[in-house]
């Protein structure tokens, strides 16, 4: 992964981390969140960012530090097609 690309995904690994520590136990965010939140600008240029947020979602589902589902069972963010939602590991 290039210098530029890993510090993306790092940014928005701790934006994901942030944004679930800041709701309820069992709640969720969707990588929109955390690409909006790690999105340096006032545009829409966050959308390029929901990619690499996936990327940041399944490293830390990796981890043991989030799950990463869709329709309520865990799914890989790399292959599932779809919206997907992220939470705190149980």
């Amino acid at each position: 992964m290039a210098d530029q690309e890993e510090r993306t995904v790092r940014r928005l690994e701790r934006a994901i981390l942030e944004l679930l520590e800041r709701r309820r136990p069992d709640a969720t965010i969707c990588p929109s969140d955390a690409a909006r939140a790690a999105h340096e600008g006032d545009d829409d240029g966050w959308w390029d960012l929901m990619e690499p947020a996936r990327r940041a979602a399944g490293r830390l589902a990796e981890a043991g530090e989030v799950t990463v589902t869709q329709r309520g069972r865990p799914v890989d963010p790399a292959t599932a097609r779809g919206p997907v939602r992220i939470g705190r590991a149980r």
